[in-house]
């Protein structure tokens, strides 16, 4: 969430960076739940004070043998005067808390003003772009051509929007993973973490993702009876398990930054996605995606941002595709993101750049929701830390990339030379015929 101080102090101001974002915030309702929270807060501490003097009182004349009933019935009046009204503060902390992480980030200086994607500005392209002189194949023509694609059998068994992958395709897919996981741990310094697929509703709230995007998820619930079992939620993206590692936690500041990636399932309902996005490996229910994380000091999140970009991209030109860089507007950015770079490789199927990988700065706003900080040195006080993550990137995209990039007039592919030795045994080709 973003710091109630800027809010409390500036509440215009806020209200005018979070406007470029497309986000109202209603301040009179805020202010007239400050106000009111001040006024309950002053009465229960001037309560709370009478109470003391009282008490007081009534140890000093019960050492001297005076009566004190009176002064018992004054203290038991003012404690019942301070369950209502502390009752009604807790209520009404509760409305404010609702109030506050309903709330998205305030975008970065850097984030261009913009209300929707054709807003974001292209900061980079790479790569060259290949003619080809016969018909371009989509991703799911070249796949299924090649007998590595089987979709019926996964429709019976979960229904729309899953896939069965088979044979080189397959190894593909797996080869792709175990790639970017290596350059991210060897080349770039980040900590490969297995992590869990199911989280709690708290570690979904410490990534933005609860409460405001609780219908994309999808939930685990026990076969058992009992209402008291914790309730589970699968991962949306791996980004959730990586951050929550420092939830609640006070980290060393030389222990920055931390580095962490994983290669998981990620699993998202996908209820508002349409059209061409429903066809192949574009918007799935489930596919696999490397995040890469960093908890960083707040004065190098902007520089991580940028680094842990590039290592994103590098997967991209290691592969060979070509891919254009996007920083988007404000009215494009994620909730919890203040800035953000989106990686779009080329699909010449579709003419145009789809979205692969994307880079965010979060800020302090997961870290606030997180309770997670660090003890700096200088200061000798704890300050909330910085968390940055983006996709390294989404497997099921790049292969749908590769294929088509990749592909012939014969309906074979080419495999990327980066990955034949070791990751494909050797091969170089998929086509039928193998």
């Amino acid at each position: 969430m973003i710091d109630p101080n800027l809010l409390k102090n500036n509440p215009e101001l806020i209200a005018k960076q979070l406007l470029k974002r497309g986000f109202i915030l209603d301040i009179q309702h805020f202010i007239s739940m400050e106000k009111e929270r001040k006024k309950l807060q002053i009465n229960t501490e001037t309560l709370q004070a009478r109470r003391n003097v009282l008490s007081k009182l009534i140890g000093q004349k019960k050492n001297t043998h005076n009566n004190v009933k009176l002064l018992i019935d004054q203290v038991l009046e003012i404690n019942q005067k301070l369950k209502i009204i502390k009752s009604e503060l807790n209520i009404l902390k509760n409305k404010i808390h609702i109030f506050l992480i309903e709330i998205p980030n305030i975008p970065d200086k850097d984030t261009p003003n913009g209300l929707s994607s054709i807003d974001n500005k292209v900061i980079s392209l790479w790569g060259n772009i290949k003619k080809y002189d016969f018909f371009i194949k989509d991703h799911v023509t070249l796949g299924n051509n090649v007998c590595g694609f089987d979709w019926n059998s996964a429709a019976e068994m979960s229904g729309s929007r899953f896939v069965l992958m088979k044979g080189h395709i397959a190894l593909l897919h797996r080869a792709l993973g175990q790639f970017m996981l290596d350059v991210h741990t060897r080349q770039h310094g980040y900590t490969e973490v297995n992590v869990p697929y199911l989280v709690n509703y708290n570690s979904l709230y410490g990534t933005g993702q609860f409460p405001k995007f609780k219908n994309d998820l999808f939930y685990v619930n026990h076969f058992s009876e009992g209402s008291n079992k914790e309730k589970y939620a699968l991962i949306p993206t791996s980004e959730v398990p990586l951050t929550n590692f420092i939830r609640n936690k006070i980290i060393k500041e030389n222990e920055l930054p931390i580095k962490l990636t994983a290669l998981t399932p990620c699993f998202r309902s996908e209820s508002s996605s349409y059209g061409q996005d429903t066809r192949g490996l574009i918007r799935m229910h489930q596919f696999e995606k490397v995040e890469i994380v960093q908890i960083v000091h707040p004065k190098k999140s902007i520089e991580k941002l940028e680094e842990l970009t590039n290592h994103a991209e590098k997967v991209l030109q290691l592969l060979d595709l070509p891919y254009r860089k996007i920083l988007l507007c404000t009215g494009d950015l994620g909730f919890s993101a203040n800035k953000t770079y989106d990686l779009e490789v080329w699909f010449p199927s579709q003419n145009t750049y789809r979205e692969v990988s994307s880079c965010s700065n979060m800020s302090d706003f997961q870290s606030r929701r997180m309770k997670s900080r660090f003890r700096s040195n200088c200061m000798n006080k704890t300050c909330f830390l910085h968390t940055i993550n983006g996709s390294g990137l989404a497997i099921g995209r790049t292969l749908a990339a590769i294929l088509e990039n990749y592909q012939h007039s014969d309906g074979s592919i080419s495999i990327p030379k980066i990955l034949q030795i070791p990751y494909m045994n050797g091969l170089k080709l998929i086509s039928l015929y193998h």
